[in-house]
Protein backbone atom coordinates (compact mmCIF):
# COMPACT_ATOMS: atom_id res chain seq x y z
CA UNK A 1 0.00 0.00 0.00
CA UNK A 2 1.34 3.38 -0.56
CA UNK A 3 1.88 6.18 2.29
CA UNK A 4 -0.27 8.94 1.20
CA UNK A 5 -2.90 8.02 3.83
CA UNK A 6 0.15 9.08 6.15
CA UNK A 7 0.64 11.94 5.05
CA UNK A 8 -2.79 13.42 3.53
CA UNK A 9 -5.63 14.31 5.27
CA UNK A 10 -7.83 13.31 2.74
CA UNK A 11 -6.89 11.42 -0.81
CA UNK A 12 -9.91 11.28 -2.63
CA UNK A 13 -11.76 14.25 -3.76
CA UNK A 14 -15.44 14.58 -5.47
CA UNK A 15 -13.86 18.06 -7.37
CA UNK A 16 -11.68 20.45 -8.21
CA UNK A 17 -13.50 22.93 -5.69
CA UNK A 18 -12.80 20.32 -3.08
CA UNK A 19 -9.20 19.33 -3.82
CA UNK A 20 -8.43 23.24 -3.98
CA UNK A 21 -10.04 23.83 -0.53
CA UNK A 22 -9.74 20.75 1.74
CA UNK A 23 -6.27 19.41 0.07
CA UNK A 24 -3.50 19.36 3.13
CA UNK A 25 -0.50 17.21 3.97
CA UNK A 26 -0.16 16.08 7.56
CA UNK A 27 3.74 17.15 8.32
CA UNK A 28 5.68 14.90 10.90
CA UNK A 29 8.51 16.68 12.69
CA UNK A 30 12.01 16.00 11.56
CA UNK A 31 10.55 14.51 8.66
CA UNK A 32 13.76 12.77 6.08
CA UNK A 33 12.55 10.90 3.15
CA UNK A 34 15.26 8.50 3.30
CA UNK A 35 14.31 7.32 6.88
CA UNK A 36 10.78 7.83 6.29
CA UNK A 37 10.07 6.41 2.76
CA UNK A 38 12.86 4.61 1.59
CA UNK A 39 12.80 2.92 4.93
CA UNK A 40 9.63 2.29 5.07
CA UNK A 41 8.82 0.48 2.02
CA UNK A 42 11.97 -1.69 2.70
CA UNK A 43 10.49 -2.72 6.12
CA UNK A 44 7.15 -3.48 5.27
CA UNK A 45 7.25 -4.56 1.33
CA UNK A 46 10.66 -5.33 0.82
CA UNK A 47 10.00 -6.86 -2.83
CA UNK A 48 8.20 -3.85 -3.95
CA UNK A 49 9.88 -2.29 -7.17
CA UNK A 50 11.39 1.12 -6.67
CA UNK A 51 13.62 1.76 -9.75
CA UNK A 52 13.53 0.13 -13.35
CA UNK A 53 16.73 1.08 -15.28
CA UNK A 54 17.11 0.57 -18.60
CA UNK A 55 20.17 1.76 -21.33
CA UNK A 56 20.30 1.42 -24.96
CA UNK A 57 22.63 -1.56 -24.83
CA UNK A 58 20.27 -3.54 -22.17
CA UNK A 59 23.75 -5.06 -20.80
CA UNK A 60 22.88 -3.52 -17.37
CA UNK A 61 18.92 -3.36 -17.10
CA UNK A 62 17.98 -3.49 -13.69
CA UNK A 63 14.62 -3.90 -11.65
CA UNK A 64 15.34 -2.47 -8.37
CA UNK A 65 13.51 -3.69 -4.88
CA UNK A 66 13.13 -1.21 -2.03
CA UNK A 67 15.01 -3.86 0.09
CA UNK A 68 17.99 -3.50 -2.37
CA UNK A 69 17.96 -0.12 -2.78
CA UNK A 70 18.23 0.59 0.64
CA UNK A 71 20.97 -1.39 0.98
CA UNK A 72 22.42 0.94 -1.67
CA UNK A 73 21.97 3.83 0.06
CA UNK A 74 23.03 2.76 3.20
CA UNK A 75 26.83 1.42 1.60
CA UNK A 76 26.88 5.18 -0.17
CA UNK A 77 25.48 7.18 2.88
CA UNK A 78 28.71 5.05 4.63
CA UNK A 79 31.34 5.74 2.31
CA UNK A 80 30.22 9.61 1.75
CA UNK A 81 30.33 9.60 5.98
CA UNK A 82 33.86 7.80 5.99
CA UNK A 83 35.00 11.05 3.91
CA UNK A 84 33.57 13.42 6.54
CA UNK A 85 30.25 14.41 4.52
CA UNK A 86 27.60 15.41 7.37
CA UNK A 87 25.16 17.38 7.94
CA UNK A 88 24.67 20.39 5.72
CA UNK A 89 27.63 19.54 3.48
CA UNK A 90 26.61 20.37 -0.01
CA UNK A 91 27.95 17.63 -2.60
CA UNK A 92 27.63 17.94 -6.41
CA UNK A 93 26.07 14.82 -7.66
CA UNK A 94 26.45 14.71 -11.57
CA UNK A 95 25.45 11.16 -12.78
CA UNK A 96 23.25 12.00 -16.22
CA UNK A 97 20.68 9.41 -15.29
CA UNK A 98 22.89 6.40 -13.90
CA UNK A 99 21.02 4.14 -11.81
CA UNK A 100 23.62 5.03 -8.81
CA UNK A 101 22.11 8.66 -8.53
CA UNK A 102 19.40 7.71 -6.43
CA UNK A 103 21.04 6.00 -3.79
CA UNK A 104 23.61 8.64 -3.38
CA UNK A 105 20.75 11.28 -3.02
CA UNK A 106 18.83 9.55 -0.73
CA UNK A 107 22.48 8.79 0.84
CA UNK A 108 22.87 12.24 1.60
CA UNK A 109 19.04 12.64 2.86
CA UNK A 110 20.40 10.19 5.59
CA UNK A 111 23.44 12.47 6.48
CA UNK A 112 21.37 15.35 6.39
CA UNK A 113 23.63 16.84 3.95
CA UNK A 114 22.73 18.77 0.92
CA UNK A 115 22.12 17.49 -2.33
CA UNK A 116 23.23 19.49 -5.91
CA UNK A 117 22.52 17.54 -8.92
CA UNK A 118 23.85 18.77 -12.28
CA UNK A 119 24.19 18.62 -15.40
CA UNK A 120 27.10 17.00 -17.34
CA UNK A 121 27.77 18.97 -19.48
CA UNK A 122 29.72 21.60 -17.22
CA UNK A 123 33.20 23.16 -18.15
CA UNK A 124 35.54 24.63 -15.83
CA UNK A 125 34.23 28.69 -15.78
CA UNK A 126 30.72 26.44 -14.56
CA UNK A 127 32.03 24.30 -12.35
CA UNK A 128 34.07 26.68 -10.24
CA UNK A 129 30.95 28.99 -10.04
CA UNK A 130 29.28 26.12 -8.49
CA UNK A 131 32.34 24.96 -5.95
CA UNK A 132 32.50 27.93 -4.89
CA UNK A 133 29.00 29.76 -4.52
CA UNK A 134 28.17 26.34 -3.28
CA UNK A 135 30.73 25.77 -0.78
CA UNK A 136 30.77 22.25 -2.37
CA UNK A 137 32.29 19.29 -0.26
CA UNK A 138 32.09 16.78 -2.27
CA UNK A 139 31.50 15.47 -5.94
CA UNK A 140 30.21 12.19 -7.64
CA UNK A 141 30.38 12.39 -11.33
CA UNK A 142 30.29 9.82 -14.33
CA UNK A 143 33.19 10.05 -16.63
CA UNK A 144 30.95 11.97 -19.50
CA UNK A 145 33.34 13.51 -22.35
CA UNK A 146 35.86 15.46 -20.53
CA UNK A 147 33.82 16.49 -17.34
CA UNK A 148 36.37 14.76 -14.91
CA UNK A 149 39.54 16.56 -16.26
CA UNK A 150 37.16 19.95 -15.91
CA UNK A 151 36.22 19.52 -12.30
CA UNK A 152 39.92 19.06 -11.73
CA UNK A 153 41.16 21.86 -13.05
CA UNK A 154 38.37 24.02 -10.99
CA UNK A 155 39.22 22.66 -7.92
CA UNK A 156 42.70 23.56 -8.69
CA UNK A 157 41.55 27.37 -9.73
CA UNK A 158 39.17 27.36 -6.52
CA UNK A 159 41.48 25.64 -4.33
CA UNK A 160 38.83 23.96 -2.82
CA UNK A 161 39.79 21.47 0.07
CA UNK A 162 36.70 18.63 -1.20
CA UNK A 163 36.58 15.91 0.84
CA UNK A 164 35.93 13.55 -2.04
CA UNK A 165 35.26 13.00 -5.32
CA UNK A 166 33.81 9.74 -6.36
CA UNK A 167 33.92 8.72 -9.75
CA UNK A 168 30.81 6.54 -11.26
CA UNK A 169 31.54 4.25 -13.98
CA UNK A 170 34.95 4.87 -14.70
CA UNK A 171 38.35 5.72 -13.17
CA UNK A 172 40.66 8.74 -12.97
CA UNK A 173 43.49 9.18 -10.61
CA UNK A 174 43.24 11.05 -7.64
CA UNK A 175 39.57 10.35 -7.69
CA UNK A 176 37.66 7.62 -5.40
CA UNK A 177 36.62 4.45 -7.36
CA UNK A 178 33.03 3.78 -7.15
CA UNK A 179 33.02 0.23 -7.90
CA UNK A 180 35.80 -0.68 -5.23
CA UNK A 181 35.08 1.74 -2.61
CA UNK A 182 31.50 0.98 -2.57
CA UNK A 183 31.44 -2.77 -2.04
CA UNK A 184 33.72 -2.39 1.04
CA UNK A 185 30.84 -0.75 3.09
CA UNK A 186 28.13 -2.01 5.22
CA UNK A 187 24.99 -2.42 4.57
CA UNK A 188 23.36 -1.36 7.65
CA UNK A 189 22.95 1.74 7.97
CA UNK A 190 20.85 2.73 11.88
CA UNK A 191 18.32 5.22 12.05
CA UNK A 192 18.89 8.31 14.23
CA UNK A 193 16.12 9.17 16.88
CA UNK A 194 13.57 11.47 15.13
CA UNK A 195 15.22 14.12 17.13
CA UNK A 196 18.39 13.90 16.42
CA UNK A 197 17.83 14.11 13.12
CA UNK A 198 17.55 16.93 10.45
CA UNK A 199 14.96 20.01 11.20
CA UNK A 200 12.11 20.23 8.47
CA UNK A 201 13.24 23.87 8.12
CA UNK A 202 16.97 22.56 7.29
CA UNK A 203 17.96 22.60 3.19
CA UNK A 204 17.99 19.53 1.52
CA UNK A 205 18.30 20.38 -1.43
CA UNK A 206 20.09 23.24 -4.36
CA UNK A 207 19.47 23.70 -7.57
CA UNK A 208 21.55 25.86 -9.56
CA UNK A 209 18.95 27.35 -12.65
CA UNK A 210 19.64 27.94 -16.38
CA UNK A 211 21.43 30.86 -16.19
CA UNK A 212 20.01 31.80 -19.70
CA UNK A 213 19.92 35.41 -18.72
CA UNK A 214 22.32 35.47 -16.02
CA UNK A 215 24.33 33.66 -13.38
CA UNK A 216 23.06 30.55 -12.26
CA UNK A 217 20.69 30.93 -9.14
CA UNK A 218 20.47 28.66 -6.54
CA UNK A 219 17.53 27.58 -5.49
CA UNK A 220 17.58 26.12 -2.06
CA UNK A 221 14.36 23.31 -0.76
CA UNK A 222 14.05 22.14 2.61
CA UNK A 223 13.10 18.54 3.91
CA UNK A 224 9.50 18.72 3.77
CA UNK A 225 9.45 19.96 -0.17
CA UNK A 226 9.08 15.63 -1.25
CA UNK A 227 5.80 16.07 0.52
CA UNK A 228 4.54 18.85 -1.58
CA UNK A 229 5.16 16.41 -4.78
CA UNK A 230 1.99 14.15 -4.12
CA UNK A 231 0.52 16.86 -5.49
CA UNK A 232 2.33 16.55 -8.64
CA UNK A 233 2.75 13.03 -9.15
CA UNK A 234 -0.90 11.71 -7.85
CA UNK A 235 -2.95 14.23 -8.72
CA UNK A 236 -1.21 15.96 -12.04
CA UNK A 237 0.65 13.04 -13.57
CA UNK A 238 -1.69 10.27 -12.13
CA UNK A 239 0.47 7.52 -11.25
CA UNK A 240 -1.21 4.26 -10.19
CA UNK A 241 -0.50 2.04 -7.33
CA UNK A 242 1.72 -0.64 -8.82
CA UNK A 243 2.48 1.06 -11.75
CA UNK A 244 5.55 2.47 -13.22
CA UNK A 245 5.39 6.40 -14.06
CA UNK A 246 8.56 7.70 -16.60
CA UNK A 247 9.61 11.11 -16.41
CA UNK A 248 11.53 12.12 -19.65
CA UNK A 249 14.54 14.13 -17.65
CA UNK A 250 18.24 14.17 -16.68
CA UNK A 251 19.23 14.29 -13.23
CA UNK A 252 20.81 17.26 -13.64
CA UNK A 253 17.62 19.03 -13.93
CA UNK A 254 14.98 19.93 -11.19
CA UNK A 255 12.50 18.07 -13.36
CA UNK A 256 14.24 14.66 -12.45
CA UNK A 257 12.91 14.87 -8.47
CA UNK A 258 9.49 16.48 -10.13
CA UNK A 259 9.17 12.68 -11.76
CA UNK A 260 11.56 9.96 -10.62
CA UNK A 261 11.36 9.85 -7.14
CA UNK A 262 9.74 11.51 -4.15
CA UNK A 263 5.48 11.83 -4.92
CA UNK A 264 5.66 8.72 -7.38
CA UNK A 265 7.09 6.91 -4.17
CA UNK A 266 4.74 8.47 -1.98
CA UNK A 267 1.68 7.53 -4.11
CA UNK A 268 2.76 3.75 -4.59
CA UNK A 269 4.45 3.84 -8.09
CA UNK A 270 7.37 2.19 -9.28
CA UNK A 271 9.81 4.74 -11.79
CA UNK A 272 11.14 3.85 -14.90
CA UNK A 273 14.32 5.67 -16.15
CA UNK A 274 15.79 5.03 -19.66
CA UNK A 275 19.63 6.38 -19.88
CA UNK A 276 20.61 6.94 -23.46
CA UNK A 277 23.13 9.45 -25.08
CA UNK A 278 20.84 10.34 -28.26
CA UNK A 279 17.47 10.90 -28.08
CA UNK A 280 15.16 8.10 -30.78
CA UNK A 281 11.58 8.53 -30.35
CA UNK A 282 11.14 5.09 -32.09
CA UNK A 283 13.42 3.98 -29.34
CA UNK A 284 12.04 5.29 -26.41
CA UNK A 285 8.60 4.16 -27.58
CA UNK A 286 9.77 0.68 -27.80
CA UNK A 287 11.16 1.22 -24.14
CA UNK A 288 7.34 2.37 -23.07
CA UNK A 289 6.09 -0.44 -24.56
CA UNK A 290 9.05 -3.13 -23.21
CA UNK A 291 8.58 -2.13 -19.81
CA UNK A 292 4.60 -1.78 -19.69
CA UNK A 293 5.11 2.04 -18.31
CA UNK A 294 1.53 3.35 -16.97
CA UNK A 295 1.90 6.90 -16.89
CA UNK A 296 4.48 9.55 -19.04
CA UNK A 297 5.40 13.15 -18.59
CA UNK A 298 8.13 14.88 -21.03
CA UNK A 299 8.19 17.83 -22.28
CA UNK A 300 6.89 19.26 -25.69
CA UNK A 301 9.98 18.65 -27.54
CA UNK A 302 9.46 15.28 -27.13
CA UNK A 303 6.10 15.01 -28.58
CA UNK A 304 6.98 16.86 -31.26
CA UNK A 305 9.04 14.09 -32.39
CA UNK A 306 6.85 11.50 -31.25
CA UNK A 307 3.74 12.59 -33.54
CA UNK A 308 6.13 12.62 -36.47
CA UNK A 309 6.60 8.90 -36.05
CA UNK A 310 3.89 6.17 -37.26
CA UNK A 311 2.15 5.71 -33.98
CA UNK A 312 0.24 2.98 -35.72
CA UNK A 313 3.46 0.58 -35.18
CA UNK A 314 3.40 1.05 -31.44
CA UNK A 315 0.82 -0.47 -29.03
CA UNK A 316 0.59 2.08 -26.39
CA UNK A 317 -1.86 0.62 -25.04
CA UNK A 318 0.15 0.61 -21.24
CA UNK A 319 -0.39 3.97 -20.92
CA UNK A 320 -2.83 5.33 -19.15
CA UNK A 321 -2.49 8.87 -18.20
CA UNK A 322 0.37 11.31 -20.14
CA UNK A 323 0.89 14.88 -19.24
CA UNK A 324 3.45 17.13 -20.72
CA UNK A 325 5.56 20.57 -18.91
CA UNK A 326 8.67 22.48 -19.26
CA UNK A 327 7.25 25.11 -22.17
CA UNK A 328 4.30 25.73 -23.65
CA UNK A 329 1.73 23.09 -25.54
CA UNK A 330 1.05 24.30 -28.98
CA UNK A 331 -2.28 22.71 -29.57
CA UNK A 332 -1.47 21.48 -32.83
CA UNK A 333 0.56 18.98 -30.74
CA UNK A 334 -2.37 18.22 -28.36
CA UNK A 335 -4.56 17.34 -31.18
CA UNK A 336 -1.95 15.78 -33.05
CA UNK A 337 -1.27 13.26 -29.81
CA UNK A 338 -4.79 12.27 -28.92
CA UNK A 339 -5.83 11.66 -32.56
CA UNK A 340 -2.92 8.97 -33.18
CA UNK A 341 -3.58 7.39 -29.75
CA UNK A 342 -6.89 8.39 -27.56
CA UNK A 343 -4.79 10.04 -24.98
CA UNK A 344 -5.18 13.66 -24.48
CA UNK A 345 -2.01 15.54 -22.97
CA UNK A 346 -2.87 17.37 -19.83
CA UNK A 347 -0.35 20.15 -19.33
CA UNK A 348 1.07 21.89 -15.97
CA UNK A 349 2.99 24.97 -14.92
CA UNK A 350 5.78 25.20 -12.15
CA UNK A 351 9.49 26.47 -11.52
CA UNK A 352 12.14 24.94 -9.93
CA UNK A 353 11.83 27.51 -7.57
CA UNK A 354 7.60 25.24 -6.75
CA UNK A 355 6.22 22.51 -7.19
CA UNK A 356 3.06 21.86 -9.96
CA UNK A 357 1.66 25.41 -9.86
CA UNK A 358 -1.22 24.95 -12.11
CA UNK A 359 -2.58 21.83 -13.77
CA UNK A 360 -4.91 20.56 -15.97
CA UNK A 361 -6.18 18.30 -12.98
CA UNK A 362 -8.61 15.33 -13.52
CA UNK A 363 -11.78 17.16 -12.49
CA UNK A 364 -11.35 19.52 -15.35
CA UNK A 365 -12.03 19.32 -19.00
CA UNK A 366 -8.42 19.83 -20.71
CA UNK A 367 -8.26 22.67 -22.72
CA UNK A 368 -5.52 22.64 -25.43
CA UNK A 369 -3.04 25.34 -24.87
CA UNK A 370 -3.80 25.81 -21.40
CA UNK A 371 -1.98 25.51 -18.21
CA UNK A 372 -4.96 24.56 -16.21
CA UNK A 373 -6.13 26.18 -12.66
CA UNK A 374 -4.06 26.53 -9.80
CA UNK A 375 -2.94 23.74 -7.49
CA UNK A 376 -4.43 23.95 -3.86
CA UNK A 377 -2.24 26.15 -1.14
CA UNK A 378 -1.38 28.20 -4.55
CA UNK A 379 -3.19 31.56 -4.57
CA UNK A 380 -2.09 33.21 -8.01
CA UNK A 381 -2.91 36.47 -9.12
CA UNK A 382 -1.89 37.98 -12.40
CA UNK A 383 -0.21 41.68 -11.67
CA UNK A 384 0.65 44.58 -14.49
CA UNK A 385 3.64 46.64 -13.83
CA UNK A 386 2.25 48.82 -11.34
CA UNK A 387 1.07 45.82 -9.03
CA UNK A 388 -2.74 45.92 -9.41
CA UNK A 389 -4.63 42.54 -10.61
CA UNK A 390 -5.56 42.77 -14.19
CA UNK A 391 -8.77 41.70 -15.69
CA UNK A 392 -10.10 38.68 -17.15
CA UNK A 393 -8.57 38.23 -20.74
CA UNK A 394 -5.86 40.56 -19.73
CA UNK A 395 -1.84 39.90 -19.59
CA UNK A 396 0.05 40.12 -16.04
CA UNK A 397 2.52 38.84 -14.20
CA UNK A 398 2.28 35.22 -12.44
CA UNK A 399 2.32 36.21 -8.57
CA UNK A 400 2.18 33.75 -5.43
CA UNK A 401 0.71 34.93 -2.86
CA UNK A 402 2.57 34.16 0.56
CA UNK A 403 1.10 36.88 3.05
CA UNK A 404 -1.52 34.35 3.96
CA UNK A 405 0.62 30.81 3.90
CA UNK A 406 3.27 29.65 1.98
CA UNK A 407 2.08 27.54 -0.32
CA UNK A 408 3.59 23.45 -0.31
CA UNK A 409 6.76 23.25 -1.77
CA UNK A 410 7.52 26.74 -2.53
CA UNK A 411 11.61 27.23 -2.32
CA UNK A 412 13.03 28.58 0.69
CA UNK A 413 15.08 31.19 -1.34
CA UNK A 414 18.14 32.22 -3.60
CA UNK A 415 20.73 30.57 -1.32
CA UNK A 416 22.86 33.45 0.06
CA UNK A 417 21.42 35.70 -1.57
CA UNK A 418 19.24 37.78 0.16
CA UNK A 419 19.28 40.61 -2.20
CA UNK A 420 18.28 38.03 -5.67
CA UNK A 421 15.49 37.00 -3.08
CA UNK A 422 14.03 39.96 -2.63
CA UNK A 423 13.72 41.16 -5.99
CA UNK A 424 11.36 38.72 -6.76
CA UNK A 425 9.71 37.77 -3.04
CA UNK A 426 8.57 41.13 -2.35
CA UNK A 427 5.06 42.70 -0.83
CA UNK A 428 3.52 39.43 -0.17
CA UNK A 429 4.01 37.85 -3.57
CA UNK A 430 6.55 35.74 -5.02
CA UNK A 431 6.97 36.85 -8.32
CA UNK A 432 7.73 34.44 -10.89
CA UNK A 433 8.87 36.46 -14.23
CA UNK A 434 6.43 34.67 -16.25
CA UNK A 435 3.15 36.28 -18.19
CA UNK A 436 -0.18 34.55 -18.46
CA UNK A 437 -3.81 35.75 -19.03
CA UNK A 438 -6.91 33.99 -17.45
CA UNK A 439 -10.40 33.43 -19.20
CA UNK A 440 -13.98 33.37 -18.30
CA UNK A 441 -13.74 29.42 -16.44
CA UNK A 442 -10.57 30.19 -14.56
CA UNK A 443 -8.33 28.52 -16.80
CA UNK A 444 -4.58 30.25 -17.27
CA UNK A 445 -3.29 30.40 -20.43
CA UNK A 446 0.52 30.84 -20.84
CA UNK A 447 2.27 33.88 -23.03
CA UNK A 448 5.84 34.18 -22.12
CA UNK A 449 8.55 34.93 -19.88
CA UNK A 450 8.57 38.54 -18.99
CA UNK A 451 11.33 39.12 -21.31
CA UNK A 452 10.67 36.96 -24.56
CA UNK A 453 7.28 39.61 -25.02
CA UNK A 454 7.60 41.44 -27.89
CA UNK A 455 6.56 44.78 -28.47
CA UNK A 456 6.76 46.13 -31.83
CA UNK A 457 4.65 48.91 -33.02
CA UNK A 458 3.01 49.38 -29.99
CA UNK A 459 2.03 45.81 -29.41
CA UNK A 460 2.62 43.37 -27.75
CA UNK A 461 2.92 39.90 -28.86
CA UNK A 462 3.49 36.51 -27.13
CA UNK A 463 5.75 33.95 -28.60
CA UNK A 464 3.39 31.33 -27.60
CA UNK A 465 0.33 32.35 -29.63
CA UNK A 466 2.62 32.84 -33.31
CA UNK A 467 4.42 29.22 -32.38
CA UNK A 468 0.91 27.69 -32.03
CA UNK A 469 0.24 28.72 -35.66
CA UNK A 470 3.35 27.61 -36.80
CA UNK A 471 3.34 24.45 -35.43
CA UNK A 472 0.09 23.44 -37.75
CA UNK A 473 1.77 24.56 -40.79
CA UNK A 474 2.82 20.55 -42.19
CA UNK A 475 6.49 21.91 -42.65
CA UNK A 476 7.12 22.96 -39.12
CA UNK A 477 8.39 20.38 -36.62
CA UNK A 478 9.46 23.08 -34.18
CA UNK A 479 9.86 26.55 -34.08
CA UNK A 480 10.72 29.69 -31.85
CA UNK A 481 9.51 33.11 -32.04
CA UNK A 482 11.73 35.85 -30.61
CA UNK A 483 12.00 39.48 -31.27
CA UNK A 484 14.80 41.48 -32.96
CA UNK A 485 15.09 45.32 -33.21
CA UNK A 486 14.27 47.05 -35.78
CA UNK A 487 13.93 51.10 -36.20
CA UNK A 488 11.16 51.78 -37.21
CA UNK A 489 8.89 49.02 -35.41
CA UNK A 490 11.45 48.72 -32.26
CA UNK A 491 11.22 45.29 -32.27
CA UNK A 492 10.19 42.62 -35.26
CA UNK A 493 9.02 39.39 -35.07
CA UNK A 494 11.17 36.60 -35.73
CA UNK A 495 10.53 32.85 -36.52
CA UNK A 496 13.58 29.86 -36.34
CA UNK A 497 12.38 26.91 -37.72
CA UNK A 498 13.47 23.43 -38.12
CA UNK A 499 12.00 21.68 -40.85
CA UNK A 500 10.17 18.79 -41.41
CA UNK A 501 11.37 15.72 -43.50
CA UNK A 502 10.80 16.19 -47.03
CA UNK A 503 10.63 20.28 -46.90
CA UNK A 504 13.28 22.58 -48.02
CA UNK A 505 14.46 25.96 -46.89
CA UNK A 506 13.09 27.68 -50.17
CA UNK A 507 11.81 31.87 -50.20
CA UNK A 508 8.70 29.82 -51.34
CA UNK A 509 8.04 28.67 -48.84
CA UNK A 510 8.93 31.01 -46.02
CA UNK A 511 6.68 33.26 -47.73
CA UNK A 512 4.18 30.87 -47.65
CA UNK A 513 4.70 30.59 -43.85
CA UNK A 514 4.26 34.11 -43.40
CA UNK A 515 0.84 34.02 -45.26
CA UNK A 516 -0.17 30.92 -43.11
CA UNK A 517 0.16 32.93 -40.13
CA UNK A 518 -1.58 36.41 -41.66
CA UNK A 519 -4.44 34.24 -42.50
CA UNK A 520 -4.49 32.08 -38.84
CA UNK A 521 -4.34 34.75 -36.30
CA UNK A 522 -3.71 38.64 -36.48
CA UNK A 523 -1.40 39.57 -39.50
CA UNK A 524 0.10 42.36 -37.11
CA UNK A 525 1.81 39.06 -35.38
CA UNK A 526 3.18 37.49 -38.66
CA UNK A 527 7.20 36.93 -38.58
CA UNK A 528 8.87 39.49 -40.80
CA UNK A 529 12.04 37.65 -40.76
CA UNK A 530 12.30 34.00 -40.83
CA UNK A 531 15.35 31.63 -40.68
CA UNK A 532 15.66 27.52 -40.86
CA UNK A 533 17.80 25.68 -38.92
CA UNK A 534 18.94 22.15 -38.49
CA UNK A 535 18.56 22.38 -34.70
CA UNK A 536 17.34 24.69 -31.91
CA UNK A 537 19.98 25.46 -29.09
CA UNK A 538 18.26 24.03 -26.17
CA UNK A 539 18.77 23.59 -22.26
CA UNK A 540 19.93 20.29 -20.57
CA UNK A 541 15.49 20.09 -19.89
CA UNK A 542 14.68 20.11 -23.61
CA UNK A 543 13.58 23.45 -23.46
CA UNK A 544 14.57 26.03 -26.10
CA UNK A 545 16.75 29.09 -25.38
CA UNK A 546 15.22 32.20 -26.92
CA UNK A 547 17.72 34.02 -25.20
CA UNK A 548 20.27 32.06 -27.59
CA UNK A 549 18.33 33.07 -29.97
CA UNK A 550 18.27 36.84 -29.36
CA UNK A 551 22.08 36.69 -28.48
CA UNK A 552 23.04 35.46 -31.92
CA UNK A 553 20.89 37.77 -34.12
CA UNK A 554 22.38 40.28 -31.80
Amino acid sequence: MSLLSQYLVQTEFSSYADFYHNFRLRVPDHFNFAYDVLDVYAEREPERTALVWSDDSHQEDQSITFAELQKRTNRFANLFRKYGIGKGDPVLLIMKSRHEFWPALLALHKLSAIAIPATHMLKKHDLVYRIENGQVKGIVAVPSDDLLEQTDLAEEETGAALKCKVVVGGTRHGWQNFAEEIAAESADFPSPPRAERNANSDIMLIYFTSGTASFPKMVSHHFVYPLAHILTAKYWQNVEEGGLHYTVADTGWAKAVWGKIYGQWLAGSGVFVYDYDKFEAGHMLQEIIRNQVTTFCAPPTIYRFLIKEDLSHYDLSCLKTVVVAGEPLNPEVYNRFKEKTGLGLKEAYGQTELVVTTANWPWLTPKPGSMGKPTPGYQIDLLDAEGKVVEVGEEGEICIRTDKQLPPGIFLGYHRDAELTGKVWHDGYYHTGDVAWKDEDGYLWFVGRADDVIKSSGYRIGPFEVESVLMQHPAVTECAITGVPDAVRGQVVKATIVLSRGYGPTDDLKRELQTYVKENTAPYKYPRVVEFVEAMPKTISGKIRRVALRENER
